[in-house]
């Protein structure tokens, strides 16, 4: 067998492209690539398993008949950003250091109460990228986005669409706007004709998002045009302009849509109106844009319409919201690398695609990139490294045929793998040939959190155990040890980051006291030096976190290695524009001391003020943390920033009840939630949840 690293992700590939056309087909064919947010994978009712899904989704599942159906179809991560930047790049997330939401920030432990803390990741896909838009534009495309970008620390922070080749862009959010809608009986769509929402012939709102996607659309058919419509649509909020679909469903469900407490109802099943009404609206949406395609004729194609020559990829960032909708027999959701929170719908169809079929071969939204760019005919720099594979054989063959996936090599793909190192999932996790290793990283101690599980998923293709209930670990042991060390060999080619243990944790820890120290940090003439203590465990890593923009607008810090001197000396230049910094030493236990002690600005996202400065002299010893006193009445009350920012996981400065009920531990937390709400707009400000207040 060879080497798995080799064997998988070996997507490192040049391409031979061919054209797959009709005699008198115009050889470039249109590409829609259309991203829902949050999209579960029961969320479709062509999708149903076990049971029928709550909603209805008559254009996704008029479509999934007219191409390819997966069943087995995964995102690149089990959250937004990441996955995004994987399509968007052909870069796996482990390899672009780019595995969560936000990121490019100093890591660092949110209290002393957090055993672990995430480890340094990039806050953006770098703005010089060959991404798929600067592909298609360079190979004769129009190219266009719609919708949802997030590639970057924030929606509208560096780089945006046409930094990285798209030529036309919008990002309207259209009718998913939560302004106005915050309380359920207020805010509707109407029929008024000044009302920016107006509900159409069918009874549905006007949605700017959808009407953007159908411009670049309308103004761009007379040459070849990709589009990557990213809808906003299910991600929260969690709310709908349309009366008519929210009563539908609150009749279906049985719940009363006027109770607060419904429209963010976490329960078990498909139970929440709202979100029934939201994906309803992005079928109908999407719908349109089937509609558009198929009625609208072809100016390079006399005498045929746009669907004909057009491929229409359809599919989520990740998994459902574990909550907002309901992902049995899946576990989990966003988040989690389980399958409830990587698992997606997937549907295909274009020209010479056989309609009608299901497949349950293994494909990844790493696959986008370069099958797109097969199915266009198009050519990448021979540079160009992908972690996806060329699936157009797939789906211009028979695409029930694993065999046809097949890498460099020959053989035939059999292994994918995800690395979530963040939040209360941390882990990593690696499917082959039907089964699933999970590694859990926040093991010690907890045995709750085995070290790693073993599951298995199908039997060729007779499902087994998706539910990943039965860890076969102690039955199967030599099968665990051999797939957990394909998983190393494969993110130590990545050079996966990981996370690393708090040093400052309140707990007990092994070998917490043996935790590096730094001695002594001194800036001369540009380089860095820095003396460190191991206190008995070798030290493994050593980091300089640094920003070119302390202090400024999108504060962003980026990671460099320090150079080994001696057994306690480490080095480096500083990077040109450098302004602020901290060291980082990791040891062999995986604990992590930041110098000096990371503290983010209350209300901000800035760490520069207990960064080193670039330029000012530094000769410094780690103080001695002291011992905490026991709190009395006349002390301080605990600062409450902290919670926030620890809860706070997608750093909008927002607390969502999703967050909240994620967070702290106890019973009665939605109504603990609304007492934090004071204005009862659904969601908790930092302000309100800092500085509490009876109602």
């Amino acid at each position: 067998m060879t080497s798995i690293f080799t064997r998988l992700f070996s997507g490192l590939f040049f391409f031979i492209f061919s054209e797959v056309r009709a005699d008198d087909r115009p050889a470039k064919p249109n590409i829609v690539l259309l991203l829902s947010d949050d999209l579960g994978w029961q969320d479709l009712k062509c999708y149903d398993v076990d049971a029928p899904s709550a909603y209805d989704t008559p254009y996704l599942d008029a479509f999934a008949k007219k191409g390819v159906m997966f069943w087995q179809a995964y995102s690149p991560a089990p959250s937004c950003s990441p996955s995004r930047c994987a399509i968007m790049s052909g870069n796996h997330p482990a390899r672009a250091q780019k595995t969560h939401v936000v990121g490019g920030h100093p890591p660092y432990p949110r209290s002393d109460n957090e055993r672990m803390m995430d480890p340094y990741y990039s806050g953006r896909m770098p703005a010089d990228t060959f991404t798929l838009a600067r592909a298609m534009k360079t190979n004769g495309y129009a190219t266009g986005h719609a919708g949802k970008w997030h590639i970057a620390i924030n929606h509208k922070a560096f780089p945006q669409p046409t930094d990285v080749g798209f030529d036309f862009s919008r990002s309207t959010r259209g009718a998913h706007s939560s302004r106005g809608i915050d309380y359920p009986s207020e805010g509707f769509a109407t029929a008024a004709e000044d009302d920016p929402y107006r509900l159409d012939k069918n009874g549905f709102p006007f949605h700017q998002n959808n009407e953007d996607a159908l411009d670049f659309i309308r103004q761009n058919k007379q040459e070849p045009f990709f589009l990557y419509y990213c809808t906003w649509l299910v991600h929260a909020p969690i709310v709908t302009r349309n009366k008519a679909l929210l009563e539908k469903y609150a009749e279906r469900m049985k719940v009363n849509p006027a109770s607060r407490v419904d429209k963010n109802a976490k329960g078990k099943g498909q139970t929440n109106p709202f979100y029934g009404a939201m994906v309803e609206s992005l079928d109908y949406y999407i719908g349109q844009i089937f509609s558009y395609l198929e009625s609208t004729d072809d100016p390079r194609w006399p005498g045929h319409k746009l669907s004909e020559n057009t491929y229409v990829i359809f599919t989520s960032d990740n998994g459902g919201v574990d909550g907002y909708t309901d992902n049995t027999p899946l576990d989990k959701g966003k988040t989690s690398a389980k399958e409830g929170g990587t698992r997606v719908p997937l549907i295909i169809a274009g020209p010479n695609i056989p309609a009608g079929v299901q497949s349950d071969v293994m494909i990844n939204g790493l696959d986008f990139f370069p099958s797109i760019l097969s199915l266009a005919g198009a050519k990448a720099p021979a540079d160009k490294k992908f972690d996806g594979l060329n699936v157009a054989p797939l789906l211009l063959g028979d695409p029930t045929k694993k065999n046809l996936v097949k890498l460099p090599d020959g053989s035939v793909r059999d292994t994918m793998i995800w690395h979530f190192p963040h939040g209360g999932s941390n882990e990593s996790t690696i499917i082959q040939n039907g089964f699933k290793l999970i590694r859990n990283y926040d093991h010690i101690d907890k045995p709750e959190n085995p070290p790693v599980e073993l599951f298995q998923l199908y039997k060729g293709n007779q499902r087994v155990d998706v539910e990943e209930s039965k860890n076969l670990v102690a039955t199967m042991p030599e099968k665990a040890k051999v797939m957990n060390d394909q998983l190393t060999a494969i993110l130590t080619g990545m050079k996966a980051s990981h996370s690393s243990y708090n040093p400052n944790f309140r707990g007990e820890l092994p070998h917490k006291e043996k935790a590096p120290t730094i001695t002594k940090v001194t800036e001369n003439d540009g380089t860095i030096s820095v003396i460190a203590k191991d206190n008995g465990s070798p030290i493994k890593l050593a980091h300089l976190i640094y920003s070119v923009n302390g202090g400024g607008t999108n504060e962003e810090w980026f990671q460099a290695t320090l150079a080994k001197d001696n057994d306690s000396t480490y080095s480096i230049k500083l990077p040109k524009g450098a302004t602020h910094y901290f060291i980082n030493l990791i040891d062999e236990n995986k604990f992590l001391r930041s110098f000096p002690e990371v503290i983010k600005e209350k209300g901000t996202k800035s760490y520069s003020k207990s960064a080193l400065a670039v330029g000012v002299q530094k000769q410094t010893e780690t103080p001695k943390k002291k011992k905490a006193k026991a709190k009395t009445k006349s002390q301080p009350k605990e600062d409450r920033n902290i919670p926030f920012d620890r809860w706070d996981t997608n750093k909008n400065d927002i607390l969502s009840l999703e967050e909240y009920l994620a967070g702290p531990k106890g019973e009665n937390l939605e109504t603990r939630y609304k007492k934090f709400d004071k204005n009862n707009d659904g969601k908790v400000t930092r302000q309100e949840f800092v500085n509490p207040s009876p109602k």
